[in-house]
């Protein structure tokens, strides 16, 4: 066997120990946009190759475009609130039900579509992407930052790469409002984890009428205060702060139910919003009263049958709870914790299960820091492959139309 000479040895030495020095120099920026970036382009190789073979549909032709594909499915109701606003009479049924409608849709993301519509000229489905995108890699950029309150800067990085290769992650580039959502989230969870109470006013208000997300902010923030109120002895907890803190919980409430109110006041229905959000539950259940913390029971027992539907219920409510107290949740700390066990409770209260509730968890990614803990190169290889190919089912299952409409996103 011939040894490798002692100056290439060197060389090869130098130059990987340079490659690591121009690494940790690198900004952390410039890492997470690089992983974003990445991350797009794997996700939009895949979305073209299924637009490919994707047939006409209620939304496309055969083999639609990107731009088309992105715009499908709720999409067209954001496109139809940014050019037509909502209506004043809600649609009936023709058993006298309320249908579905744009009032299950809120306003902020068509908003900032439609500004952008006015000032470019452009039509929607190239600033839907467009906005969705921004707000994507500006999620990215705070989620690191979030991250790095209790983990180091290798698991931030990884819980970013995470985030950007998630199984839902094709969201961030479509027609949708999870983009701007996250990023107002993320946002808000970051401002009360450094406890700049009283920043939190406008991104609650914005971000209370992208998605659902004010009452169980308000929760959490309620939550929060209980939590400081009780370790004021080794965390003081000035009068100011618990005046901000208190403040911004409560109008997080406000907010959480101004929608609701909203709907009522411009269509003289005073269940306006509540009605329209049962309509599209109706096909699993038909037309019900929305009854809080039972609608996942009713969705276990039409996916499972009874008693085995609630067995799987209370399975999964003991899972999370555990999940809760497990030790790499418990290192992403106390307020992180609060905000995930007050989504689920929301979730648990008002939402019926079926395709879309993968995408209704997308707020829960705090988890992915705790996914992401883990060193082992292994590993981390592997639950992105995992993601990659997470990605590809959901987008077959629940993106791509064929046949029947029974799994939308």
């Amino acid at each position: 066997m011939t040894a490798r000479p002692a100056a290439t040895t060197v060389a090869t030495t130098g130059h990987g120990k340079a490659l690591r020095v121009r690494y940790r120099m690198t900004p952390w920026w410039v890492r997470v946009i690089v992983v974003f970036v990445v991350a797009r382009l794997v996700t939009t190789g895949l979305v073209l190759v299924l637009a490919s073979v994707q047939g006409r549909n209620a939304w496309t032709g055969a083999h639609p475009d990107y731009l088309d594909f992105a715009n499908m499915w709720d999409a067209r109701w954001y496109n139809v609130i940014a050019v037509s606003g909502y209506p004043t009479h809600l649609p009936l049924t023709l058993d006298g039900q309320v249908d579905e409608n744009a009032w299950a849709f809120m306003p902020a993301y068509p908003a900032v579509v439609r500004v952008l519509m006015g000032l470019t000229g452009f039509s929607w489905e190239p600033l839907a992407v467009f906005v969705s995108l921004v707000f994507a890699l500006g999620g990215a950029l705070l989620f690191y930052r979030l991250m790095r309150h209790s983990l180091d800067a290798s698991a931030s990085l990884y819980a970013v790469v995470l985030f950007c290769f998630a199984p839902l992650s094709p969201v961030l580039q479509f027609g949708y409002a999870e983009s701007m959502q996250l990023f107002l989230l993320i946002l808000a969870l970051l401002l009360l984890l450094e406890r700049r109470y009283w920043l939190l006013f406008p991104v609650v208000a914005v971000m209370a009428l992208t998605r659902p997300t004010g009452l169980a902010f308000a929760l959490a923030l309620g939550l929060h205060v209980i939590c400081r109120w009780l370790t004021r002895a080794r965390d003081p907890f000035p009068v100011r702060e618990r005046v901000a803190a208190a403040s911004i919980a409560v109008f997080s409430g406000i907010m959480g139910f101004s929608w609701l109110m909203l709907a009522a006041l411009v269509t003289g229905m005073p269940m306006a919003y509540t009605e329209t959000e049962l309509a599209w539950r109706a096909p699993y259940i038909g037309y019900q009263e929305l009854l809080p913390f039972t609608p996942w029971f009713q969705s276990g027992a039409w996916w499972f049958g009874v008693p085995l539907g609630a067995i799987v219920v209370i399975a999964l409510l003991i899972g999370f709870a555990l999940l809760l107290f497990t030790p790499a949740v418990v290192r992403l700390g106390v307020d992180l914790r609060l905000w995930l066990a007050s989504y689920a409770l929301y979730l648990f209260a008002v939402f019926f299960p079926q395709s879309s509730v993968f995408r209704l968890l997308m707020p829960m990614f705090p988890l992915l820091g705790a996914v992401a803990q883990p060193r082992s190169p292994l590993y981390r290889v592997a639950i992105v492959v995992l993601f990659v190919a997470l990605q590809w089912g959901w987008l077959l299952l629940c993106w791509g139309i064929d046949g029947a409409d029974w799994s939308p996103p």
